[in-house]
């Protein structure tokens, strides 16, 4: 079953705080997981100033710069992964090195019959 780990976390404190991750152990730890074949896909994101909120409502359309809520966390980037149940999904999610100054959710990707 595929599984999106969406890790979140202060973005002032994502790269500042004596625990933050390198960029050479997130490298390590995704090739890990790409070897033992339960990677798909994985992407940081760029910072949450970047971001464009986009609702459509009544047939028009609105466009915010800036995410789509105030929160202390932001969405920083994803790993989509298959693991066979959600405990296994939660042990590689615990070990994404982000995962020390923030946040990661798991949520089963739903299977869409298109």
């Amino acid at each position: 079953m595929k599984y999106l780990c969406l890790v979140y976390s202060n973005e002032h404190e994502l790269h500042n705080s004596p625990d933050s991750p390198r960029d050479e152990e997130c490298f390590a730890y995704a090739e890990s997981v790409a070897e033992s074949g339960r990677m798909l896909a994985a992407e940081a994101l760029e910072s949450v100033q970047t971001a464009t909120t986009v609702r459509m409502r009544g047939g028009k359309l609105s466009i915010i710069d800036g995410p789509f809520a105030e929160t202390k966390e932001q969405l920083a980037g994803f790993y989509l992964v298959e693991a066979r149940d959600l405990n296994e999904a939660i042990q590689l999610a615990g070990h994404i090195p982000a995962a020390r100054v923030g946040c990661v959710e798991v949520r089963p990707v739903r299977e869409l019959q298109v």
